[in-house]
């Protein structure tokens, strides 16, 4: 069995979208973190359906969406490369 911090409120042990850290008695921040692969052809249309996938997790967890994060992997030596480094 491993310890569990007292601050922290939803970890994954529940499997749910997002883990909960409580930050004061009013507060709490809703985290999460998703690998997402590609759903269609276009790197920008992907990558707003990889924010409102991380987005709806927050909502999913009753909170608030400040910030989405994703991880993208791919080879190092695709053509992908360049689109994930445009600005």
């Amino acid at each position: 069995m491993t310890a569990v911090h007292t601050n922290l409120i939803v970890g994954t042990e529940t499997g749910d979208d997002a883990a909960v850290w409580r930050i004061s008695d009013e507060r709490a921040l809703v985290a999460t973190a998703d690998f997402i692969t590609p759903v269609v052809d276009d790197a920008r249309t992907w990558g707003y359906v990889a924010a409102v996938n991380a987005v709806s997790d927050v909502y999913a967890m009753g909170g608030r969406p400040l910030f989405a994060l994703n991880l993208v992997c791919w080879n190092s030596s695709s053509a992908l490369r360049r689109i994930v480094l445009q600005k």
